[in-house]
């Protein structure tokens, strides 16, 4: 089944008549859930905070804004800049992914181009009321990592949870809201 950017993804039990109307679907017994962000193409923004494995430096506050946007040929585009409001711009983060659910329509992978980590390729799981992804900076001499996830609040809200790690130590974590705007 091909996917249609139009479309939301619900998951639910495994009906074929339902699975027809509502473009994706997934088995996860009664669960009947509906992501909005990276599923449906919109602008979101984030508001939260930004921690730091050196523990004399203040945890700081992130804000940021991301689009999302599908092809017709099935990949999602994802622009992401995080600032920092007590630092100068030239601080901010940029993320740029790229990716494509699988034929299971609950994973996803993606490529991605970051400001601080350079290159990057990730996988994601869509699970009944979240989205956790990893990947892993590519070339990295600090063996860099990093995981995120999003817990569905309602389908205007999540809440984001990340981090990066450079080898077995956690460097940077952070939490924030996500608003969709509409």
């Amino acid at each position: 089944m091909s996917f249609r950017p139009e479309r939301h993804l619900a998951i639910k039990p495994n009906h074929d008549e339902h699975k027809l109307k509502s473009g994706l679907a997934g088995v996860f017994g009664e669960y009947w859930v509906e992501h909005t962000f990276l599923i449906e193409p919109g602008r979101w923004t984030l508001e939260g905070t930004w921690l730091s494995r050196d523990v004399s430096t203040p945890p700081l506050s992130v804000r940021g804004a991301i689009l999302i946007a599908w092809s017709r040929d099935d990949w999602f585009t994802m622009v992401m800049k995080l600032g920092f409001p007590t630092t100068s711009p030239a601080e901010s983060i940029s993320l740029q992914y790229r990716g494509r659910l699988t034929s299971s329509d609950r994973q996803y992978t993606f490529v991605l181009q970051h400001s601080q980590l350079g290159r990057v390729e990730g996988e994601g799981w869509i699970a009944p009321e979240s989205i956790v992804q990893r990947y892993w900076a590519l070339n990295d001499r600090q063996r860099r990592t990093g995981f995120e996830a999003l817990h569905r609040l309602d389908s205007d809200h999540y809440h984001w949870s990340s981090g990066i790690m450079a080898g077995h130590y956690l460097t940077t974590a952070m939490e924030a809201t996500l608003i969709r705007q509409q």
